[in-house]
């Protein structure tokens, strides 16, 4: 019996090697980068922040595509009232196998997964110091959770 993909890796387990390739260089082109310019890192950490994963751009493609098709259809040209059917169905086979047909466009289009984006966010707390506070293994939750948050 197959198993399903975890969440971690169901969109890089169907994007093409090349593809996920560029994205773990670009990864390590900016953590090397900033190696050398840890003034910079605030400005980038606020920048991946701000940055839309796949997913998120994978439901606002599905939403605008549900909306115009909507209005479209209710304005007399009723065919195009399928293409919500077919956008639910490609957001479940997305949510279950990590694929639908706008993936291998926006993962080319330079769009990253949560997890590829928190590689590089984590990476340049730790370049930053973040990680610097030992916390004992029988700690507090609280405490345990205070210095991830530092």
């Amino acid at each position: 019996m197959a198993t399903m993909p975890t969440t971690r890796n169901r969109v890089p387990r169907h994007t093409a090697t090349d593809v996920n390739r560029r994205i773990q260089q670009d990864i390590e082109n900016s953590v090397r980068y900033y190696q050398r310019h840890k003034s910079q890192i605030p400005r980038r950490l606020q920048e991946l922040d701000q940055e839309w994963d796949i997913e998120r751009a994978i439901q606002a493609n599905a939403a605008v595509i549900t909306f115009v098709s909507m209005v479209v259809g209710t304005l007399g040209r009723s065919r195009w009232l399928l293409l919500p059917f077919a956008v639910s169905g490609f957001l479940f086979q997305h949510a279950v196998q990590g694929w639908c047909p706008p993936v291998p466009v926006l993962r080319r289009l330079g769009f990253r997964t949560a997890f590829e984006i928190e590689q590089e966010r984590q990476a340049l707390k730790l370049l930053r110091g973040d990680y610097t506070k030992v916390v004992e293994s029988d700690a507090d939750a609280e405490a345990i959770l205070d210095a991830v948050r530092t």
